[in-house]
């Protein structure tokens, strides 16, 4: 290449030189040249190939997966020892090693010995005595490696195509000044390498940070370490006793079953025990963390009304006149409190079927099953929807905060507090959700946790 005026040109055999300023991608000295690769090496040379089974057994065979991301050598294996097969090329010691295939992955490296290598491998030498160490840190720079990747040909298997290669402009340094720069990157390449593990780990932080910091919000939440207590609050243990009231009043009403095996928590002598029948144990151990004096804990079955749905498979009973087709929802509508309406279908369902089936305004859904068994979602319209068998509804027997039970059932979810049963299939039976122990504030408390919960989390998902 030519230069004048400080314009670099190019001079292809007889024709005139041609300014190639807007091709150069930044200033050199002027003491550097720019030059294209295939001047300067045997890149598009012909390569001697030769057929495994032909090759010296013993000789080194290299495959792409001998290579790490960035060029560190992970295996040297014979061609006996890979039992190599196909097609190969042979490479001599001190060749410029270079990945064509994937070129994202520098994959590039200089043999220290003779060998074959997989045709995806580019063997090539450099003229006139250029550093091939430094040749190799510019093939691995991130210009050179946007460059190439920018040009690649091929969709899922993307390779650097020979002309792509041999045009690519290469700024060479008197050699010197080569043999200085590769010294120096050699000095600070210990450095380098722990620059980048310091930000791979703070990329990392960066992304795992918000949702750490959420599962810390509600972990507090559940805890009744997020807002303070308030004395003058009406304890839980009266909001208990108020719900076994009006469950006691459903119940002599025949509206709803009792329990035969409903058991009973309190706390007694700064411990918390749990007595069915005449059978009374300590669950000090078996609580998951502790909660304030004013808080109680409750099996779920205790606050909230508990049944699933309709089975999609059911008789249709579309005799009874009384019942009618209705839409409904399954656990793929239900998502972490929201609902995807694209995809609703529909069923016969008699009245009963419906009083049974069906949510209303602040009832809470749960998925049973599959891999987002425990999903939770609040029903929060003026309707009513009716649901299939695979969705737990919980109606609470007093009216209560749904919104803390949302975020107490995904903080449960998300750290493993709800078992599931199977493991093919992970579900949520009746019988797990029904005992499940949780814990209840009072009903002030509910609201002051919910709120400032709402005022934190949108700030947590803008970091």
């Amino acid at each position: 290449m030519c230069s004048s005026d400080s314009t670099p040109y190019e001079k292809v055999g007889k024709n005139e030189p041609v300014s190639i300023a807007d091709e150069v991608p930044f200033e050199i000295p002027e003491s550097w040249e720019w030059c294209r690769l295939g001047m300067i090496s045997t890149y598009a040379h012909t390569k001697k190939k030769v057929n495994a089974k032909d090759a010296n057994p013993e000789m080194w065979g290299l495959d792409l997966e001998d290579i790490e991301k960035g060029g560190r050598l992970l295996a040297k294996l014979t061609v006996k020892e890979h039992k190599a097969i196909g097609d190969k090329t042979y490479f001599e010691k001190g060749d410029i090693l270079y990945s064509k295939l994937r070129p994202y992955l520098l994959k590039i490296l200089i043999a220290d010995e003779d060998g074959i290598c997989t045709p995806e491998i580019v063997p090539f030498k450099v003229y006139g005595k250029i550093d091939s160490e430094y040749i190799v840190a510019y093939l691995k720079s991130p210009y050179v490696d946007s460059t190439i990747n920018a040009a690649t040909y091929g969709i899922k298997m993307p390779r650097a195509g020979t002309e792509t290669m041999t045009s690519l402009l290469v700024p060479v340094p008197p050699l010197s000044e080569q043999s200085r720069i590769v010294h120096k990157l050699k000095e600070l390449n210990p450095f380098m390498k722990k620059y980048d593990t310091c930000e791979q780990s703070l990329a990392s932080l960066n992304s795992e940070f918000p949702e750490q910091l959420k599962k810390s919000i509600l972990q507090l939440a559940v805890q009744g370490k997020l807002v303070p207590q308030d004395p003058s609050d009406v304890p839980a243990s009266v909001l208990l006793e108020r719900i076994h009231a009006e469950k006691e009043r459903l119940i002599a009403e025949g509206k709803i079953k009792r329990d035969k095996n409903e058991s009973v928590i309190y706390r007694r002598d700064n411990s918390h025990y749990e007595k069915l029948g005449d059978i009374e144990r300590c669950i000090d151990d078996e609580l998951p963390f502790e909660v304030p004096e004013s808080w109680a804990w409750v099996h779920v079955g205790d606050i909230f009304l508990h049944n699933t749905g309709k089975a999609m498979n059911s008789s249709a009973k579309q005799n009874d006149s009384s019942g009618q087709i209705r839409p409904f929802i399954t656990t793929s509508n239900v998502y972490w409190n929201s609902f995807d309406f694209s995809n609703v279908k529909e069923m016969f369902f008699t009245t009963e079927e419906y009083k049974r089936c069906s949510a209303i305004k602040n009832d809470i859904l749960i998925c049973e099953g599959g891999a987002y068994y425990g999903r939770t979602a609040i029903w929060k319209y003026d309707y009513d929807i009716c649901f299939q068998n695979h969705v737990h509804r919980l109606r609470s027997f007093l009216p209560l905060v749904p919104e803390f039970f949302y975020y107490m059932f995904r903080f449960y979810r998300e750290t493993g507090l709800i078992q599931s049963k199977g493991t093919a299939m992970p579900g949520l039976s009746s019988k797990v959700l029904h005992e499940l122990r949780i814990p209840l504030p009072p009903l002030p408390e509910q609201i002051r946790i919910v709120s400032q919960i709402e005022a934190i989390l949108p700030m947590v998902k803008s970091l």
